[in-house]
């Protein structure tokens, strides 16, 4: 019960605070949904993957375990999640924004607290949650974004596309000035940081707008579907991964099963208003993941520190 508590107010609450910000904001004010997009993919997302990319120390054997067990984790996901739409009958652009929702999971502004929390500031455990959240982002905007443009222009254009967003030229930017240790100058990444630090706070404010424009539909399949998958499928699945494809134990099993059972991503919501591709589907599947989240995540810590 302490447990749940802890969570609940280190984690959750914030979450829910800057959501109701932004619901509370496009009520009064109307925000220009398709403008916030914009800032998060243009311009918050690629400063903070660089960032996170080009402070983050990365030890070779640790990076060949998280990338494998990142690999197998998404694949399976997205192969249960077709079979999962093909039953349902989910079609065309909609199947994308909920496979999308069952593979991108929120590793950041969720993920960290919640690893800074259990393992209480470790640094080997923490290394662990930003590999995984750097992965993810990678994927997000590359596979992420494609699959969405493809859906809509066609997979040559969203192909095209791809190479004209910042967040590609970012990653590779963060990840040679990192191996080449090319020092950058004070000023310059003191504006990156200011940029990495504001990406949280906007993309849960730009969640909660888009939940203050929302209709909800009671009795969507679809979206009932995508909280299972996401948040008792990813865990059983990483589970299986963990324990008998790698038969890992200790901190970095427990880390990566805590890490495989958060919700659904924000980012999954933003990419979704800028591509006009069934928005407040993919918002409220982020919005119903994060709260049932609350019982999940915790379980998930538990079963996880009992039985690794």
């Amino acid at each position: 019960m302490t447990e749940f508590i802890f969570i609940f107010q280190d984690v959750i609450l914030p979450v829910f605070i800057l959501l109701a910000i932004g619901f509370i904001l496009h009520l009064k004010f109307q925000l220009d949904l398709g403008t916030l997009a914009k800032l998060n993919i243009y311009f918050l997302v690629p400063g903070f993957i660089f960032v996170r990319l080009y402070e983050t120390t990365i030890d070779g054997q640790l990076f060949l375990y998280v990338f494998g067990f990142f690999v197998l984790l998404v694949v399976t996901l997205f192969i249960v999640a077709v079979i999962i739409a093909k039953w349902l009958k989910i079609t065309d652009g909609k199947r994308t924004t909920f496979t999308n929702s069952a593979m991108f999971f929120n590793s950041g502004n969720y993920g960290v607290p919640v690893n800074d929390l259990v393992f209480r500031s470790d640094p080997y455990a923490m290394s662990i949650q930003v590999l995984v959240l750097t992965l993810q982002n990678i994927f997000l905007f590359s596979y992420g974004i494609f699959t969405l443009r493809a859906a809509r222009d066609g997979k040559w254009k969203a192909a095209l596309g791809y190479f004209r967003m910042p967040v590609l030229y970012a990653m590779l930017a963060g990840v040679m000035l990192n191996i080449w240790q090319v020092p950058i100058p004070d000023p310059i990444w003191t504006s990156a940081s200011y940029i990495a630090d504001s990406m949280v706070a906007l993309a849960l404010v730009t969640l909660g707008a888009q939940v203050a424009r929302m209709k909800f539909i009671k009795g969507l399949a679809s979206v009932y579907a995508s909280i299972a998958l996401r948040l008792v499928g990813g865990p059983i699945i990483a589970y299986v991964i963990i324990a008998f494809a790698f038969r890992l134990e200790g901190v970095l099993a427990q880390a990566l099963l805590i890490a495989s059972a958060m919700p659904t991503s924000v980012n999954s919501a933003v990419i979704a208003e800028e591509y006009n591709n069934h928005p407040d589907l993919a918002a409220q599947t982020v919005l119903y993941s994060t709260v049932v989240s609350m019982l999940t995540v915790t379980a998930t810590v538990y079963v996880a520190q009992h039985i690794f």
